[in-house]
């Protein structure tokens, strides 16, 4: 039996997907529902530290995927090496990497009053990425669903 690469990549898309959702909407929601503004804040970071680790994990290994497919249909002359696939892929690592790890020193220093942009508007930038991460990564999880 051979490994379905295909749908090895729509399974952990859409798994990646899934996290984004609900970290997006079930538990970031729930720990400024029940919990003391601070606290909550410090919840939510952790779930996003975390799920920032997680995509990196999983762009990497979809990128392996995707790359492979893309790779394989242009030597069938069906596509290109960089096929939406990857686009969507690398974008959404390009979301996590800036989104997260890239304003997140600016973030705390903003708290403490210093750098150009205030906490709100650094958030806000966060946020942006986070939800256009969500929307690749769901472009993806529909595309590798796709029926061959």
């Amino acid at each position: 039996m051979r490994f379905d690469t295909q749908r090895a990549g729509a399974v952990l898309a859409s798994v990646w997907a899934g996290v984004v959702l609900a970290v997006a909407f079930i538990g970031t929601p729930a720990g400024f529902a029940l919990a003391p503004r601070e606290v909550a804040g410090q919840l939510a970071g952790f779930m996003l530290s975390r799920e920032a680790v997680l995509s990196i994990a999983m762009s990497a290994v979809l990128f392996v995927i995707v790359r492979r497919q893309a790779r394989d249909a242009a030597r069938a002359r069906q596509g290109s090496v960089l096929s939406a696939n990857v686009l969507l892929v690398l974008g959404a690592l390009f979301c996590t990497v800036l989104g997260h790890y890239g304003l997140r020193s600016a973030m705390d220093a903003a708290r403490v009053g210093q750098g150009a942009l205030s906490f709100g508007a650094l958030h806000g930038l966060s946020v942006a990425f986070f939800g256009l991460k969500g929307l690749l990564v769901l472009a993806l999880a529909w595309r590798l669903t796709a029926p061959r």
